[in-house]
């Protein structure tokens, strides 16, 4: 089958991504504000987990010029748009630092180490998992099904691997719908704390489109509810100059200070 492709700029041109065109899901804004989650300076080990194309993962390393990103994504086409992705030229400062990883994350045990998901390697995971109901789900594109329908259990499995392959103190990222708040704080159970979430709000006074969730692998700190964030200017569709600049990977939304 001949898929055919887009290759988009992202980051005002500092990074490519080469997309599929017509079918399966494309990269965008949820991907960028998951990446402005990861904050730090120094060496870091990143892993992207369903990374697609490997928008969010890019994007990390394209703002954090120290920071190694494993692609990890279990559809051998979309990984193969992974592949595309760092074989441009465009993206030759950052592929040195970028790997993809064919694996599927929902794997436990054994399988997953097997897999090449170790115990313990990286200090963020980030993920942007499907997060529609599957009786929700009316596309006949198979790809763009199973990236955007949620499987019963999704973030238990998920978040059970992102505390498996990720050091002690290491920060799980990611970016859902508002509905999914319980099974994520549920998920994290024992093995994240000091839950941090965002609201995303596309204006003033309308309900959020999209939670950011922070949180620490083995921290006892209780969960805390941020100031919510607003998307655009009222009466605008331009982004707030903040929102801009996460968009763009000219900053980061780091988590709050804490004693």
């Amino acid at each position: 089958m001949t898929v055919r492709e887009t290759v988009d700029a992202f980051h005002y041109g500092r990074f490519h991504i080469v997309q599929p065109k017509g079918i399966g899901h494309r990269s965008g804004m949820d991907a960028m504000l998951l990446a402005a989650l990861v904050a730090g300076e120094g060496p870091m080990r990143v892993a992207d987990l369903g990374a697609g194309a490997g928008a969010a993962g890019l994007a990390v390393a394209s703002r954090l010029d120290k920071a190694e990103v494993a692609l990890v994504e279990r559809s051998p086409l979309m990984a193969g748009f992974a592949r595309k992705t760092l074989a441009l030229t465009a993206n030759a400062a950052l592929a040195g630092r970028v790997s993809v990883l064919e694996a599927d994350v929902s794997l436990s045990g054994k399988a997953r180490i097997a897999a090449g998901l170790l115990d313990d390697v990286y200090d963020h995971v980030i993920m942007n998992p499907p997060f529609n109901d599957r009786t929700d789900s009316r596309t006949p594109d198979a790809l763009k099904a199973e990236a955007h329908a949620m499987e019963h259990d999704l973030f238990e499995r998920w978040i059970k691997t992102a505390g498996a392959i990720m050091k002690p103190g290491g920060q799980l990222s990611l970016i859902a719908r508002p509905q999914s708040i319980a099974e994520i704080i549920t998920a994290c159970g024992r093995r994240f704390g000091g839950i941090e979430i965002t609201a995303l709000h596309a204006h003033a006074g309308e309900v959020a489109l999209r939670i950011l969730v922070t949180a620490i692998k083995g921290s006892r700190s209780k969960l805390a509810l941020r100031m919510p964030l607003v998307m655009h200017e009222p009466g605008q569709h331009d982004f707030t100059p903040f929102v801009d600049d996460l968009n763009n990977g000219l900053a980061a939304y780091p988590r709050l200070p804490r004693a």
